[in-house]
């Protein structure tokens, strides 16, 4: 049930999006690498494939985004065990509600509210705060982000992880396309800082760092003259105190193919 209903939301999310947008871009990833287990089930390597809906669009006074993963290893220990987790962001573009024109620099900057979930752990978070989006030449977009980031989530008592304090985000997202000779790549993901926290149960929940950086080969281009459509590279990720566990540290290469529909 819980399932049907993400696979639900995400549908009627895009549609919303679709219909509405200025401009619009959903992409289907596939990603197969060796990632590590939190400590409480074991903090060990296990192959895992990712399926990810991912969905970002513009419309008349700002933009958003969202995506939800599908998460699934060979080593059933309770963690990423058939999982979902999604995140989702809409935000305001000044630029656009006042008529001003990007900068020198500063692009364009509003307000961005955000909301994380994961199904099986029953977390939920809001991140509400400020996008500055940059005007830098040769990238396609490159964003930074400042927000909260408050738990709602159900806790111990209702079977999910424990409650935690909130905390504070800073994330910077971005997309740098370029070409050799008739081969075109782009090297585009986030990279995130989220502080330190306590849970309900005293444990302190340390801060983290994450980057997932692609980089992608314009595959369509080469084989079929169909830019812009059929993607493969590798997801790197770097997570130091993956997911607040300061046992557990990532440094790994992931497959990667990307489909745009």
């Amino acid at each position: 049930m819980r399932t049907s209903k993400i696979a639900l939301g995400v549908i009627a999310l895009a549609s919303i999006s679709a219909s509405s947008a200025e401009w619009s871009n959903t992409e289907i990833h596939f990603q197969y690498g060796k990632l590590k287990a939190l400590s409480f089930a074991g903090g060990v390597e296990a192959d895992t494939s990712i399926i990810t809906f991912q969905h970002a669009s513009g419309w008349k006074y700002g933009g958003n985004f969202f995506f939800v993963d599908r998460i699934d290893d060979n080593r059933p220990d309770g963690f990423n065990d058939q999982d979902w987790y999604g995140e989702w962001y809409t935000n305001l573009s000044m630029n656009k509600m006042s008529g001003r024109q990007p900068g020198e620099w500063l692009a364009d900057w509003g307000p961005i509210m955000g909301f994380n979930f994961a199904a099986d752990s029953s977390v939920t978070k809001y991140l509400p705060g400020i996008r500055f989006s940059w005007n830098i030449e040769g990238f396609a977009y490159l964003n930074t982000d400042f927000t909260a980031y408050i738990d709602d989530s159900e806790g111990v008592n209702d079977g999910g992880a424990p409650i935690q304090d909130d905390s504070y985000m800073i994330d910077v997202s971005f997309n740098y396309p370029f070409s050799v000779g008739e081969h075109d790549f782009q090297i585009t993901g986030h990279a995130e800082y989220i502080g330190e926290r306590t849970d309900e149960l005293g444990n302190e929940v340390s801060d983290w760092i994450l980057a997932q950086p692609q980089f992608r080969y314009d595959l369509g281009k080469a084989l079929w003259n169909d830019a812009g459509k059929t993607f493969i590279g590798i997801e790197y990720q770097y997570w130091r105190n993956k997911l607040g566990d300061s046992a557990i540290k990532e440094n790994t290469a992931q497959f990667l193919f990307v489909v745009q529909l």
